[in-house]
């Protein structure tokens, strides 16, 4: 059985510096700009010959490698996760899969017809309705009109958009963007679909119906690729991920075990307290809400050790530069391998008091961590009240729970017991 997708030694360049773009007027820019263009066709194939000759410098400062020689297949029906921090080369793996543009070096082969979702509103014409783009995204991804015809009420309805169809999608939000995007991929039927990390525009409710979306086309025999910063999602949904770290592939096979491997590695913020504004695992597009973040114990001093079943404080400062607004905090505690254990939230906590405008800094106290002993991670949530969350920062800073008389008897918990620890009384039963 052949593959439904083969990535055979794919490299991707791109060359820094200013483009030659521009309009001009005179015969001497004329020349010049003929000139340039002669200049710059004689120095790409002196670096094609290069390249062949294995001369070609990855270290050149006026040269990015987004991928370096990645290979790896994918069988039909599988669901593959495509994982690594920003700026692995996740994106640009996905755009050539998409043929949106063409390795450097290396090939791939496609078995079925594709359909990709990879930028809000992308193949979206911003003066036309939404009824009238449905046709045009659909007939760039390759489907006919009476087949569009056929599907219009399934997209609509899955779009959650028919109040809106005849406005100008240059009205819409951009989750009402992403859901008409979302829904023509979807219903295009592919034998491949992919998908980046666009869907964390939408809301909860419609993460979820993507999700069920996606594995109703993974039961049909069909392959879904995507990259997801949600580690859960990938846990749940995929069978395989691959990991990119600076533009190498890293690791391909298990999930479960690439998470574990892509998770360690990044284990590196440590300590009691981390400046958050140029966190290297803020999510692409986020605002830059959340500042910094410390951890102390319950007499205030810094710590980044707490004893399982003790207390804990995270204190949350906003950004120097944005603006005095009333903002909502969430913060997740993960384990080793991404998965949400639980989370705790201003709009949760029964103490929560009506946001002020002025306040910079806010500290939320654990009065007992309910966690086994180990090793986890915290990640952030910000945003104004009433809206959707507008800063992620993913495993901001890591914490070590350590064993501790939690019980009261002598027996200490260990990790392979569970992941809570949770006291319970027991008594004889009367008959």
């Amino acid at each position: 059985m052949s593959h439904a997708v083969s990535i055979d030694s794919v490299a991707k360049r791109y060359r820094l510096g200013n483009s030659l773009a521009g309009d001009y007027n005179t015969l001497r820019e004329s020349i010049n700009r003929t000139a340039r263009r002669f200049g710059s066709a004689m120095a790409k194939s002196f670096m094609q010959r290069e390249e062949k000759l294995g001369n070609d410098n990855p270290q050149r400062s006026d040269t990015l490698w987004a991928l370096r020689d990645v290979s790896f297949d994918i069988e039909p029906g599988e669901v593959i996760g495509i994982i690594g921090r920003n700026g692995s080369g996740k994106s640009t793996l996905l755009k050539i899969l998409s043929r949106i543009t063409v390795p450097t070096r290396g090939r791939i082969r496609l078995q079925g017809r594709v359909s990709s979702l990879l930028e809000v509103g992308t193949g979206f014409h911003h003066e036309l309705t939404g009824r009238e783009n449905i046709y045009l995204n659909g007939a760039i991804l390759g489907m006919s009109r009476c087949e569009i015809q056929r599907k219009f009420d399934a997209i609509v309805d899955f779009s959650e958009t028919e109040r809106f169809l005849d406005t100008p999608v240059k009205r819409y939000s951009s989750g009402m963007f992403v859901r008409l995007a979302f829904a023509i991929a979807a219903h295009m039927e592919p034998e491949i679909l992919i998908v980046d990390e666009v869907l964390a525009v939408g809301d909860a409710a419609f993460q979820r119906k993507c999700l069920g979306k996606m594995s109703e086309i993974n039961r049909s025999g069909r392959t879904v690729i995507f990259v997801s910063h949600n580690m859960a999602t990938v846990l749940n949904l995929c069978e395989k991920v691959a990991w990119l770290d600076r533009g190498v592939l890293q690791f391909f096979g298990d999930t479960k075990e690439g998470a574990k491997k892509y998770v360690r590695d990044n284990n590196t913020t440590s300590g009691s307290s981390v400046d958050l504004e140029t966190h290297e695992n803020r999510r692409h597009g986020c605002e830059t809400i959340l500042g910094s973040l410390r951890l102390l114990s319950d007499d205030g001093q810094p710590c980044d050790q707490f004893p399982c079943g003790e207390s804990m404080i995270v204190e949350l400062e906003v950004a120097a530069n944005c603006p005095d607004n009333a903002y909502q905090f969430a913060i997740g505690f993960d384990d080793e391998v991404g998965r949400r254990l639980f989370t705790v939230a201003t709009y949760l906590a029964s103490s929560t008091t009506e946001p002020d405008r002025n306040r910079r800094r806010v500290r939320c106290r654990l009065p007992s961590i309910p966690l086994a002993p180990g090793r986890y991670a915290i990640s952030l949530n910000a945003g104004p009240p009433e809206s959707v969350w507008r800063d992620f920062v993913d495993r901001a800073i890591w914490i070590d729970v350590q064993p501790s008389n939690f019980y009261g008897n002598g027996r200490i918990p260990k990790a392979e017991w569970g992941d809570f620890v949770v006291r319970s009384d027991w008594t004889n039963a009367t008959t």
